[in-house]
């Protein structure tokens, strides 16, 4: 494997940035996206020694904000000793250049920061790949220089031979690798759809927890399972995706998965980039929505999260609400969710409320299942195996003429087990 390019902002002496945005009449959002984009900052290694906020109408085409903010930001460069500034949203090609010229210092915005991050927290292959893939679209997009006798290198008069640019060698290398990712990403999709097929036969429900990073998903699954992941309080501490089984309290078994969080302007790169693991989602079961119920932010935090949910067509899965962090203190009333089937109040860290949570995952599966009578006779040995690890058993008896069984099954053991319903 081709090694990987990577675009640390993080380096051996921590860098000093202002953050910059520009607030589009949203007031408040805009104040709070500035502050988890210092988080973003801070997670990524750098330190802010100062914000710049520019309200306008639209983002500036050419260079984000206006000349006389820019003029004000070449100060605070100086008086804050600043080695560059981090933009809260993703900027043209051109932006970035002009931006670079007009104030001859380092330009970042957040999508590199975020891109900074995942490339320091993939540890699996899987997530390497992603990574990689992410960062090596957001870089081509930004090579300056195309010109229409850039794409006919190779042919033609005046096109061949040495003289091939370091910029052109750059893209065609990015292009080359893009292409063994891609590959590399449509195995891991295969892949993916191969434990699903495995995991469908076995007829294990399959929950994911979802929410915005730092919700606590990490410190829920632990507290569920003793999965060991890392859980710290910083974004995206989690990026690789985790299953672990955990028992209901009626016995049957469900496999919990953790999954990356979700953050507001999430780079369209990397939703790209992790599209065969976040379509895991659309084939679950249920999806857990971890809240961070102590963070003023919250309402907008679902907000965000729903949105992604949607744009990954993953809007039909059943929904169940978990406010976690209830251990801390927090603003009543909990925020309404008029689109999750249920909602739970939980602190993942003191384990308080997770029975609860469990009797719900509980309710909603057996709801999805249709409640049967059934007298199997004693010649359909495979099938009662078959009963045994795909529905749930109310109760069981052994008759002369065979099984009794009264359980809960799904659409497809409901066709195969018609023939043997009966009354009691």
């Amino acid at each position: 494997m081709a090694k990987q390019t990577q675009m640390h902002i993080s380096q051996a002496q921590q860098e000093r940035v202002i953050l910059v945005g520009v607030d589009l009449d949203n007031g408040m959002q805009t104040e709070a996206c500035l502050d988890e984009l210092e988080e973003l900052v801070k997670t990524a290694g750098a330190v802010t020694v100062a914000k710049a906020v520019q309200k306008r109408d639209r983002i500036h085409p050419g260079h984000y904000i206006g000349k006389g903010k820019l003029e004000e930001i070449k100060m605070m460069l100086q008086t804050y000793d600043a080695s560059g500034i981090v933009c809260d949203d993703e900027l043209s090609p051109a932006q970035m250049k002009n931006l670079e010229q007009m104030l001859q210092t380092k330009i970042m915005d957040r999508t590199m920061v975020i891109l900074d991050i995942f490339a320091s927290r993939a540890m699996s292959k899987e997530g390497k790949i992603q990574v990689e893939l992410a960062q090596l679209k957001y870089r081509l997009s930004r090579l300056a220089g195309i010109g229409a006798s850039m794409s006919r290198l190779g042919g033609g008069i005046g096109t061949r031979g040495p003289g091939e640019t370091k910029l052109e060698t750059n893209r065609r290398y990015i292009k080359e690798r893009i292409g063994e990712l891609n590959q590399e990403a449509k195995e891991i999709q295969t892949h993916r759809q191969l434990l699903r097929n495995q995991r469908n036969k076995k007829g294990i429900p399959l929950i994911s927890l979802v929410g915005y990073t730092n919700a606590g998903k990490s410190t829920l699954i632990n507290a569920l399972t003793d999965a060991g992941v890392l859980a710290e309080d910083k974004l995206f501490a989690t990026l690789d995706t985790t299953t672990r089984k955990v028992k209901l309290p009626n016995g049957s078994e469900i496999l919990l998965t953790d999954t990356v969080g979700f953050i507001q302007k999430l780079p369209h790169h990397l939703i790209q980039a992790f599209r065969a693991t976040l379509e895991e989602l659309c084939y679950c079961d249920i999806l857990l929505h971890v809240v961070d119920a102590s963070n003023e932010n919250r309402q907008e935090h679902m907000k965000t999260v729903y949105e992604t949910l949607k744009n990954l067509h993953c809007e039909a899965t059943p929904v169940i609400t978990v406010y976690n962090k209830t251990d801390k203190e927090i603003e009543l009333p909990l925020p309404i969710d008029t689109i999750a089937r249920d909602k739970v109040a939980v602190s993942a860290k003191t384990k308080q409320g997770l029975e609860d949570m469990l009797e719900k995952i509980e309710a909603l599966l057996k709801s999805f299942r249709k409640s049967m009578n059934v007298l199997l006779p004693y010649t359909e040995g495979s099938l009662l195996h078959k009963i045994h690890g795909k529905c749930e058993i109310v109760a069981e008896q052994h008759r002369a003429e065979g099984v009794f069984l009264e359980l809960y099954a799904d659409e497809e053991m409901e066709k195969r087990l018609q023939c043997y319903v009966t009354e009691q």
